[in-house]
């Protein structure tokens, strides 16, 4: 049976607050904060349980080797001898948020038939530059069936930032579908991260129809405003397409052909003046889960989004008003919110068979019992900005690791 899989990051040993990401307003206010991994994985876990009880299928994405020694000896240097900025890259647990792991085509909007995954480069940001050759590893041993096709990363100068620049609409997910690129042209004082050329690379790659393939310009007010990834200010699930009036440059347009191509789409437009740029930006509104359930579309908020009146108030009144969004559910991820990435920044949507997948990549409850439990027992508490460079905290943070997939029986599996 065809559905679609959350495969969340687990968030990683080496978790900390470095303030990486220029235009990521939560990662750059929180530079130089306590942060506290083994919380963070925690809360992590907890919401894949609160996915799994909402009956849908759930998988994982494993922490990246950090530090990352085969990125700082390219640059010839070391854990031990690399300036701090390196340093603070290379520790950096940013694969945790999966939706930037790689854009995904389902078979059912592409020429043959198979499921395609494109790598993200992710080249923008030094810090996540590296992610990509892991990644692949990871996605070539969970997606090894011919169900499915693997792309390497596009390359540079073209900025590709994976599904948190990519929305599908479909009847249902089994379903041809229209999928929808968002690209950045200009962010004002921030970059744009998500090229249009290396998006419509993607669209060749995974041979999609272009008459049911969109390109959408996300507006330079929305990234101005802290909106780095469109889905900080949109997300879109089968029917439903839900944004900020803001997200995009010309939405008048892009709602124009998607309702062309799509009669039956179901637009949600969040207004401006009930709520802003800034109060969208601030509470991940849009960097929610919008999922299928039984009883109608579910949006998995953070916690942040309930305690902003003006975005609570809004979707008390869009429930209560028999809107296509039906149930609220609210977890916590404050961990990851601190660091500038929500509910949806944390999972990578793939619409498959579940047989297809390599089941150590896909969780029940048992499963995430015994990674609570190395979790618990092996994740530092906290890590502060002077801890990053201290050997014993290095060690630890690859020793956990390495307890983690041994656990999941992926050890010389995904680190080649």
């Amino acid at each position: 049976m065809i559905r679609e899989i959350n495969f969340d990051g687990l968030i990683g040993p080496s978790h900390n607050y470095a303030g990486l990401s220029p235009g990521n307003l939560a990662a750059t206010r929180n530079a130089g904060a306590v942060a506290y991994p083994r919380a963070a994985a925690l809360q992590g876990i907890a919401k894949m349980r609160a996915t799994l009880d909402l009956g849908l299928t759930q998988g994982i994405m494993l922490p990246h080797r950090r530090p990352n020694r085969l990125w700082l000896g390219s640059l010839a240097t070391d854990p031990a001898t690399a300036p701090d900025h390196l340093r603070a890259q290379a520790m950096s647990a940013s694969a945790m948020w999966a939706a930037n792991a790689a854009t995904v085509s389902p078979a059912a909007d592409t020429a043959d038939g198979v499921c395609h995954l494109t790598v993200a480069n992710l080249m923008t940001m030094p810090h996540r530059s590296h992610e990509a050759r892991e990644t692949l590893q990871q996605l070539i041993v969970a997606f090894a069936d011919p169900a499915f096709r693997i792309h390497g990363p596009v390359p540079a100068p073209f900025g590709d930032e994976g599904a948190a620049n990519h929305m599908r609409l479909c009847a249902a997910h089994d379903a041809p579908g229209v999928e929808v690129f968002v690209y950045g042209v200009s962010g004002g004082p921030y970059p744009a991260r998500q090229h249009r050329e290396a998006s419509e690379a993607v669209a060749r790659a995974h041979r999609l129809d272009p008459a049911r393939t969109l390109f959408v310009a996300q507006s330079e007010a929305a990234i101005a405003a802290g909106a780095f990834h469109n889905d900080v200010v949109a997300v879109a699930n089968e029917r439903v397409l839900f944004a900020h009036e803001q997200a995009f440059a010309d939405k008048d347009r892009f709602y124009a052909n998607l309702t062309r191509i799509m009669p039956e789409v179901e637009i949600v437009q969040v207004p401006a003046d009930r709520v802003s740029l800034a109060d969208a930006v601030s509470s991940y509104l849009f960097n929610a889960q919008l999922v299928s359930t039984e009883d109608g579309a579910t949006l998995v908020l953070p916690e942040e989004a309930r305690a902003n009146a003006a975005v609570w108030n809004w979707l008390e009144e869009h429930v209560a008003g028999n809107g296509p969004i039906r149930r609220l559910e609210v977890v916590d991820v404050r961990e990851s919110m601190a660091n500038g990435g929500g509910p949806a920044c944390l999972r990578l949507r793939v619409v498959c068979a579940p047989a297809t997948v390599d089941p150590r990549f896909l969780v029940d409850h048992a499963k995430l019992d015994r990674l609570a439990t190395v979790v618990a027992t092996h994740w530092p508490e906290t890590i502060g900005p002077a801890e990053i460079c201290d050997p014993a905290l290095i060690a630890r943070i690859e020793r956990a690791r390495s307890t983690l997939l041994e656990a999941l029986d992926l050890v010389g599996l995904i680190d080649r």
